[in-house]
């Protein structure tokens, strides 16, 4: 598949993929940012292809059905049960302890709307499994994706996000107006 993934997103489509998670980070939470376009999964999923990263998403249990199911497993989907948010997360850190190597894709806007704040989820999801958080990106001005530093959280959300942020800052979404950093670091 990686050899088809970059004929397609960087032979074809013009596209730059850079970066890599170093070998011996076998789990981690990848976030991606910015993410304001269903376009964003498929440039996003060619991309992980590319860099040869297994990655897996969260999706409602309901969704794996018939030729639907085949087809979001194939593509790294991860069935959950989306009752309350405290099971949800005891479900991951379960996916997280079951596996000896999971990259768990989260897109922190929680959305492809503009939001106010960055969910925490990503960071809490990281924090309690004790792994490292990886900042991918895609951004549409250059036409480049990829991976780029790991970054460990230290339990202070705040000074975190400040880092984190700092790195996302310059990307360019496919919808500009609809992307917005919490700017934790410009508040303080």
């Amino acid at each position: 598949m990686q050899k088809v993934a970059n004929l397609i997103l960087c032979r074809l489509l013009g596209w730059e993929i850079t970066g890599k998670i170093p070998e011996d980070v076998q789990k981690a939470v990848i976030i991606v940012a910015p993410h304001t376009s269903l376009w964003d999964f498929v440039y996003g999923r060619l991309a992980f292809w590319v860099l040869d990263i297994p990655v897996r998403f969260m999706i409602n249990e309901k969704y794996f059905i018939g030729p639907l199911g085949w087809l979001l497993k194939a593509l790294g989907g991860q069935p959950v049960r989306q009752t309350r948010p405290t099971r949800l997360l005891l479900e991951i850190f379960d996916h997280f302890k079951a596996n000896d190597s999971f990259f768990l894709v989260i897109t922190p806007e929680g959305t492809r709307k503009k939001v106010d704040r960055w969910k925490k989820g990503f960071y809490q999801i990281a924090l309690q499994n004790e792994v490292p958080v990886v900042m991918a990106f895609i951004d549409y001005k250059y036409k480049k994706g990829g991976v780029g530093p790991l970054f460990y959280p230290t339990g202070n959300f705040d000074e975190d996000m400040k880092k984190i942020e700092r790195f996302y800052r310059d990307f360019h979404a496919r919808h500009p107006e609809r992307y917005n950093l919490s700017d934790v670091y410009q508040k303080k």
